[in-house]
């Protein structure tokens, strides 16, 4: 079979097409037949050993597929070959096979493709995991989403509508904030590109105050940091909740003061773990979420699309953060 390996720590230049040898499921594995593979943000950092995790090389990356189960371990009941499964691996995914643990399986929703179906655990479930166990959001709530054209914040935006939250998009440029709108946001507001001085993160905390308006803003998704942190978190209501999502922006430096002054919570947000330790709750949050997209609630929205020789682009696309939405690999 094709893979697409790091072999050396580095930029997706690194990256390298090649033929190995087809991966056999041991006892409670299943191998799965990779139609599509999502890029996220954690692939961009994996291939250069800036991950949490730093798999030994050479390894594909891409942590969720989508596809067709193709074969069976030892002891797997819950599944049979052919069935359409979402897989959650870690990495891994840019390849024509994987063999992951049946348990980081889902089955894929009925009428949903496999390119959706690559593009919606991850993204989902950070994000709902976020809304509902880590910010306890409520209908009426405001909602402020920072990168909200992006993967996990568009995901937010939608799942912040359905939820029944007033919802706030923030973006780079007006096609994403636009974006965000017909996705669900009920307004927004284009952020200027950093980095930032004191007075011109003192402008953007205005930015971020006006739209949110006099009381703020209950809960703020940022899945930006940097700069855009601090001045977000000032434009939070009191005993609001701030949910600590990603850093493609840099790891914000957020004076405590504000956290006091504000009467609010800064809560971080690992999805990983939480599926780790969690593993009923993140199943029920994932049978939610079907249900949600079965309902035409929630649907992913899929900018780009690159064969697996191509990936390498995909992950440029969404390092530079020129992506809309999902990337994704399709494996044919």
């Amino acid at each position: 079979m094709k893979a697409l390996l790091s072999v050396a720590p580095g930029g997706p230049e690194t990256l390298e097409l090649r033929d190995v040898a087809a991966p056999e499921p041991g006892p409670g594995e299943v191998r799965v037949r990779v139609r599509a593979c999502g890029v996220n943000y954690p692939d961009t950092l994996i291939i250069e050993d800036k991950y949490q995790f730093r798999p030994d090389r050479p390894f594909s990356p891409g942590g969720e597929v989508a596809g067709e189960i193709d074969a069976l371990g030892d002891g797997v009941s819950d599944f049979a070959i052919g069935d359409r499964v979402i897989a959650m691996l870690g990495w891994g995914g840019m390849a024509e096979q994987v063999v992951t643990p049946a348990i980081k399986c889902s089955k894929t929703p009925d009428g949903m493709p496999d390119d959706e179906a690559a593009a919606f655990i991850f993204t989902y479930g950070t994000s709902y995991h976020a809304l509902k166990q880590r910010a306890y959001l409520a209908s009426g709530d405001s909602l402020l989403v920072l990168g909200a054209a992006g993967g996990v914040g568009l995901a937010a935006v939608e799942l912040g509508r359905a939820m029944g939250a007033n919802v706030i998009a923030a973006a780079s440029s007006e096609e994403k904030m636009q974006l965000a709108l017909e996705h669900g946001a009920s307004s927004g507001m284009v952020y200027p590109r950093g980095p930032f001085d004191k007075e011109s993160t003192r402008a953007l905390a205005g930015q971020f105050k006006e739209a949110t308006g006099k009381a703020g803003a209950d809960v703020i998704y940022d899945a930006v940091g940097g700069d855009y942190a601090e001045a977000a978190l000032r434009a939070i209501a009191w005993e609001g909740r701030f949910l600590v999502v990603g850093f493609p922006a840099g790891i914000p430096r957020i004076p405590l003061n504000l956290a006091l002054l504000k009467g609010c919570q800064v809560v971080g947000v690992f999805w990983g773990s939480f599926c780790d330790r969690s593993p009923v709750l993140n199943a029920e949050n994932v049978r939610e979420l079907c249900e949600m997209y079965s309902a035409g609630k929630i649907k992913p929205h899929v900018s780009a699309r690159y064969a697996l020789k191509d990936a390498g682009q995909g992950i440029v696309d969404l390092a530079e953060r020129r992506a809309l939405g999902k990337i994704v690999i399709t494996v044919d």
